[in-house]
């Protein structure tokens, strides 16, 4: 029974580790700039992190999906800004 235990564990800190070490969802260009906005999409990254600088859930999707360093999904679920845009009403 220990054994499994043990094992358990060990998969468990191994799957931890591989989602630590995955790259954030978009990097910036060698030159120090940001990748151009998705074809077709009225926004672009420019810095901005936070929910309270959104105006809306599709512009928090945006930058969830295609901006670095963004603090939107507390909660790692995939949903950005479940309070002030995302969420149900």
């Amino acid at each position: 029974m220990e054994e499994l235990n043990a094992a358990q564990k060990l998969r468990r800190a191994e799957a931890a580790s591989a989602a630590a070490a995955q790259p954030p969802k978009a990097r910036a260009l060698p030159n120090g700039t940001l990748p151009a906005p998705a074809a077709g999409s009225r926004f672009r990254c420019d810095g901005r992190q936070y929910c309270s600088q959104m105006t809306s859930c599709e512009e928090a999707k945006y930058f969830l999906a295609h901006c670095p360093d963004v603090k939107m999904d507390g909660n790692g679920d995939g949903v950005p800004c479940e309070k002030q845009w995302c969420g149900p009403h």
